[in-house]
């Protein structure tokens, strides 16, 4: 009697595995676009890192709110630099708080 031994076989490698597994994408999109803030990037991304290190995961609400105080006591170039801030760290937060101040 003779004894065939088959190799092992990967399911990773299997045909179906294959068919199923979803194709890489090619390239990452850059989503960092300029809401239009005062200062250089640099500038900007240190101090929003250091504003995140004091409050942490509030930080974007509490540049929301230093904006919004700029905004209303007429502080056109803090309003910027407050609302550079909350966009560097939630995008979506500065973009509807400019909505709402805008329609003011």
């Amino acid at each position: 009697m003779t004894i065939q031994t088959a190799l092992a076989r990967s399911n990773a490698c299997s045909p179906i595995a294959r068919a199923m597994a979803r194709k890489a994408t090619g390239r990452a999109a850059n989503d960092n676009g300029i809401v239009g803030h005062a200062g250089t990037d640099d500038q900007l991304l240190h101090a929003a890192l250091r504003h995140f290190g004091e409050h942490g995961l509030r930080a974007a609400d509490e540049a929301r709110k230093l904006a919004e105080a700029a905004f209303f006591s007429g502080d056109r170039q803090s309003y910027n630099w407050w609302l550079g801030i909350c966009s560097t760290l939630d995008r979506r937060l500065a973009s509807r708080t400019m909505r709402k101040l805008t329609h003011i």
